[in-house]
């Protein structure tokens, strides 16, 4: 019983995504009429005409005469025609249609339509002759009414009132003019027809010039630079393409080609489609050069100037500079802004930005612009001596560590504390040494710190021969050999 519960419920839900996908074709392809000119008709045999209406006290309404039915207002039907007149844009206009029974109460409707997103209304009268409205008393007659014009894509309020306004006596219905997707919208009105932007780049003047085709030769034409965040911002003044210029080009000067830089167009008309052209969006690498430390809260803060999608990491450049290993607990992912307080000045501490189309690493302070410390170890008999220097005030820990992995090096010990100018030893026994055994150090007085490694410790013990039996030579240089780093 359940599965075919289940089943008859995935065929309903399949029926109705079907629906839904040949309600929106149907929209997107309906057929709007076209008109050259716009007007009031009534059924034939009955009179009527119709003037702007702009009278308020036919907007307090009246208790209805008793032998006045609620119903005599019998329908209101709403759509969409396209007026085009040779020579001039087309435009859209609402078309009413409405019935009603004659009453000699009645002396004609008042039809009004509000725009719901600017709240701008407009309203016409439609007067019956009298002679002939008490003659046909009683008698059902169609009105119709199109010359309200309307944007793309407005949301319509659209009334029907009587003659004096009887209370509850009303038609009113909500209506959505067709959008640009129309075939017929985007064929014909001036609002959809956005153009075609094609772009040259002058990089040594710092300027884009912009060549716009298919659009209403007859129209101005606008077209800006914008930095595009949740709208396009403005990036100086727009420019204006005249109608009757006939180069229809412009040039544009630019600061930076950043990836959110983008070109819009559009017509010259109200509530115009805007096309945006944004080449560079795949150029992020100049995205990370604002880097910026500041000494004085030892804080290192990153923020684009255009959004993207990143995730930031800080990281120790290896020796090879061909690897950037991640510190610990240093990811931030924007929008969040990127800031690290009381951040080691090490050359080899750096960022690393990581997109869908790759890695950068930037080093903000390999330039040797800010003091570095530096790492030393010497070995003596069976101890590694590790210093530590710095040009200012610091505390560092240390640690023998095994490099398994090429980001990890596992302890082998405790740590041990020291101050920048001082030392400490470090006992190794025979199984602390080896080709991937590390002396690792870092900044404990800091939040982010860069560990450095001195590794492939060789050390020596009494006793130990080799091949002849005695202890080798080469041994005590080892001893007595010292690594640095910095």
């Amino acid at each position: 019983m359940q599965l075919e519960l289940k089943e008859f419920l995935r065929m309903i839900n399949i029926h109705v995504q079907i629906l839904l996908i040949i309600l929106l074709w149907n929209s997107d392809c309906q057929i709007i009429p076209r008109i050259e000119e716009c007007g009031l008709s009534c059924s034939q045999g009955v009179h009527c005409k119709s003037k702007p209406s702009s009278d308020i006290f036919n907007s307090f309404c009246h208790d209805a005469p008793t032998s006045l039915s609620s119903t005599i207002l019998k329908s209101m039907k709403i759509s969409t025609v396209i007026k085009c007149v040779p020579g001039s844009p087309c435009s859209l206009h609402l078309n009413i249609k409405g019935s009603l029974s004659l009453d000699e109460n009645i002396r004609g409707l008042e039809i009004c339509s509000l725009s719901l997103d600017t709240q701008q209304s407009q309203c016409t009268n439609v007067r019956f002759a009298r002679k002939k409205s008490k003659m046909l008393n009683g008698k059902k007659v169609q009105v119709q009414f199109n010359c309200f014009e309307v944007n793309v894509a407005q949301h319509i309020y659209v009334t029907m009132k009587t003659v004096p306004n009887y209370c509850d006596v009303k038609m009113s219905q909500e209506y959505y003019v067709e959008d640009c997707k129309n075939s017929d919208v985007g064929k014909y009105i001036p609002a959809c027809l956005a153009g075609k932007l094609d772009y040259n780049v002058e990089r040594a003047r710092k300027i884009i010039s912009v060549n716009v085709s298919n659009f209403l030769r007859d129209q101005d034409y606008y077209v800006r630079l914008c930095h595009k965040w949740f709208t396009c911002e403005d990036v100086g003044q727009f420019a204006v393409i005249k109608g009757k210029d006939t180069l229809k080009s412009v040039s544009l000067k630019y600061s930076q080609l950043l990836p959110c830089l983008c070109i819009e167009g559009w017509l010259a008309v109200p509530d115009a489609r805007r096309i945006q052209l944004c080449p560079f969006e795949n150029d992020t690498k100049v995205l990370w050069d604002n880097i910026v430390y500041n000494p004085a809260t030892q804080t290192l803060a990153w923020e684009p100037a255009c959004p993207v999608l990143v995730t930031v990491n800080l990281c120790r450049l290896t020796k090879s500079n061909d690897h950037c290993e991640d510190i610990q607990n240093s990811s931030k992912h924007f929008p969040e802004k990127v800031k690290y307080s009381r951040v080691d000045t090490h050359p080899r501490l750096c960022m690393k930005f990581t997109t869908k189309q790759g890695s950068w690493v930037k080093c903000p302070f390999a330039h040797g612009e800010f003091p570095a410390w530096k790492m030393r170890t010497a070995a003596v008999a069976d101890q590694i001596q590790v210093f530590f220097t710095s040009q200012t005030k610091a505390h560092f820990s240390v640690l023998v560590c095994n490099k398994t992995q090429l980001a990890s090096c596992d302890s082998l010990g405790m740590h041990h504390s020291v101050s920048a100018g001082d030392s400490v030893s470090i006992t190794m026994s025979q199984e602390m040494c080896g080709s991937t055994i590390c002396i690792q150090g870092w900044r404990t007085d800091v939040d982010y710190s860069v560990p450095l490694q001195i590794c492939d410790i060789h050390c020596g013990f009494r006793g130990h021969t080799y091949g002849n039996g005695s202890p080798a030579k080469a041994m005590t240089h080892r001893m007595k050999s010292m690594h640095s780093l910095h």
